[in-house]
């Protein structure tokens, strides 16, 4: 019989946090009285994370783990949870104990209202004001911006969603943070929630400014996606209209040149007119193919979604124990 509720935690180097966070997670969801599991995903510990893991596993047959070889980051873990996760509703969280397992209780009642993914908001984060902070509240507010989806904390780890929806989601390099953005394309319902937000008490953050470059990246791909997923002729189309342009000017120098001042025609300029106009049509040629591979594939299109991440999550190699 499948739990009511999977709760997803990735782990790298948390030996120290991941036995209380087990006894946090148990004492919040015991009284509730429902069937869970919890996944714990390791993502390449070299401390003793994975034993301790292990034992717990070995005591209580609700705990999971998943195993990867090295570390791949946390998106492809939460991708691996997502994965091996049975339950009708997925909690994600960080297992750092910043995140309080006493809130989850407060998305369930949220998604009992029938909501499909349901957004944790840090509204009095414990973090660092300039390194964590302020890149955070202006990422929130361009992500907003571009998706159309205007979510006060993406990163905030503590979310919920409905298992169905949340497993036809491909997920990869920092995606994690764009979930509701990547849903969005399937018109779900989305709400949030204020959270708690505790201090680290171990450890140190394996994260700061050097995601941003890789977030900003993330954000061009799921504009790109959200926007054009139906549409891949129209987007090649507008790609091609500078080079036409640059091209055509450069080809109308050129002629200009040669027949009106008979000073010749200027190889380099028109050169460059060439080669402008031969890659318009060659954008012009994968919009079409983009088009027919989007009209002639979407009948497979779940099909062929779990196959990628079947192929995926197996280049990672897990081991569940």
């Amino acid at each position: 019989m499948s739990p009511k509720l999977s709760i997803i935690v990735p782990f790298f180097n948390e030996e120290e946090s991941i036995g209380p966070l087990y006894r946090a997670i148990t004492n919040a969801i015991d009284p509730l009285q429902i069937t869970y599991e919890m996944v714990f995903v390791d993502d390449g510990s070299v401390d003793k994370t994975v034993a301790l893991a292990t034992e717990l596993a070995r005591h209580d047959p609700r705990v999971r783990l998943v195993k990867f070889r090295r570390n791949y980051g946390q998106t492809p873990a939460m991708a691996a949870g997502i994965e091996h996760a049975r339950g009708e509703i997925l909690v994600t969280m960080d297992g750092d104990l910043q995140n309080d397992p006493a809130d989850i209780g407060l998305f369930l009642e949220k998604m009992a209202e029938g909501y499909d993914i349901v957004v944790g908001w840090r509204h009095n984060r414990q973090d660092k004001l300039i390194s964590r902070k302020i890149p955070s509240r202006i990422a929130n507010r361009l992500i907003g911006k571009v998706t159309g989806v205007p979510i006060r904390d993406n990163g905030c780890s503590l979310k919920a969603y409905r298992g169905n929806l949340i497993k036809e989601i491909p997920l990869y390099s920092e995606m994690h943070r764009f979930i509701p953005a990547m849903a969005s394309i399937a018109g779900p319902r989305i709400a949030e929630i204020k959270v708690r937000h505790h201090a680290r008490q171990f450890g140190k953050s394996k994260y700061g400014l050097s995601r941003v470059y890789k977030v900003l990246l993330d954000l061009m791909v799921i504009k790109t996606v959200a926007s054009f997923t139906s549409r891949p002729l129209l987007w090649f189309a507008l790609l091609t209209l500078p080079m036409m342009l640059g091209g055509t000017v450069a080809l109308g120098i050129s002629l200009y040149d040669a027949l009106a001042t008979n000073a010749g025609m200027s190889l380099p300029i028109a050169g460059t007119g060439v080669i402008c106009l031969s890659s318009a049509v060659i954008l012009l040629c994968a919009g079409a193919f983009g088009e027919l591979v989007y009209k002639t594939g979407d009948l497979r299109e779940s099909q062929f979604s779990r196959l990628t991440q079947q192929v995926i999550i197996g280049r990672r190699l897990p081991v569940e124990v």
